[in-house]
This record gives C-alpha cells, structure tokens and sequence, in this order.
C-alpha cells in the first residue's frame, strides 16, 4: 500500500509529464527539482531555452503553480530553479520563439 508521500508524488509526477509538452514546444523542459509533500512546497526545474527565457518566472508562476494548485490542493507553493549547465547564448539558441505576446496575437 502507497503512503501518502508516494500518492502525492506520484500525483505531481504524472501532471508534469502532461505539461512537459508545452515547455519542450518552445525548445525547454521541465522537472521535478523537489518536492515536500508535507508542506506542499513544489520547485520545478527549467532547462534548455527555458534557461535563458526572460518569461520563466512567469511560466513558473502562471503556468505551473496556476495548474498545479488547480489539480492538487495539497500544493501550496511553487518555485522554479534554473539549469544553469548550458551558458546563455547556447540556451538561446535552442528556444523556437513559439512565445507571442497577447498584444501581437490581438492585432
């Protein structure tokens, strides 16, 4: 029988993987750095482009905390680390500038 730590990770384990698409669109990815499932403080981890991405921090924080507080309520906090293995122009240039800001999209 899984304990309660094992269901939550699991849980957050299996809702990254489907987010993981978006991220990997844009050239990045995303993984679970760590997890205490007793507080429900969540960092995730963003590689690749998303390393150099001036919108991390908000597809951290709009994107992922939004979703994961939505789905498990158990979540109470989400932050981002960054991979910091690939030096900036090298991340840059694995971006595919999918991103487009709202006020372009309207025009």
């Amino acid at each position: 029988m899984a304990t309660v730590d094992q269901e939550r990770r699991a849980q957050l384990e299996a809702l990254l993987t489907k987010l993981r698409p978006a991220v990997q669109a844009d050239g990045g990815d995303l993984y679970l750095a760590s997890v205490d499932t007793e507080t429900g403080k969540v960092v995730v981890g963003l590689s690749g482009a998303c390393s150099s991405c001036a919108i991390s921090t908000t597809t951290v924080k709009l994107g992922v905390e939004r979703i994961l507080k939505a789905k498990l309520p158990w979540v109470t906090d989400v932050e981002g680390d960054l991979d910091t293995s690939l030096d900036f122009e090298e991340s840059a240039r694995l971006g595919t500038g999918a991103y487009v800001p709202i006020s372009i999209r309207k025009s």
